[in-house]
């Protein structure tokens, strides 16, 4: 690695940080784009086409995706941290509620795929 310098280990958790976002990104898509759906035949039942079924699908498809990029990044950046040396994390600071985040974010793609597909 690069000795005791701590911008790795940041550099590290810049990165979860932007798969988190990318994957919140995913799963808010997946919402708008089954409720989308939803939309469109509450508005004109009698124009009732066969794509319209799709966007519940596709909806939980992008939702599940970003659950899982979440989860990745997560467990990822986990095992990048377990092979820093002590020396290269800085000193009192804890990765925890970075994972967190990530796990947490993966969990809420997971429950709203599941509301969306109900």
């Amino acid at each position: 690695m690069a000795g005791n310098d701590p911008r790795v280990f940041f550099a590290a958790e810049r990165t979860l940080l932007a798969w988190i976002r990318t994957a919140l990104g995913l799963v808010g898509m997946g919402f708008v784009v089954a409720r989308f759906g939803l939309f469109l035949r509450l508005v004109r039942p009698e124009f009732e086409h066969p794509t319209h079924a799709w966007s519940s699908v596709v909806g939980v498809a992008l939702a599940l995706l970003g659950a899982i990029a979440a989860a990745v990044a997560a467990w990822q950046h986990r095992r990048f941290c377990t092979t820093l040396a002590a020396s290269e994390v800085p000193p009192r600071y804890r990765s925890e509620p970075a994972l967190l985040l990530g796990f947490g974010v993966a969990v809420t793609g997971v429950v709203l795929a599941v509301v969306i597909a109900v």
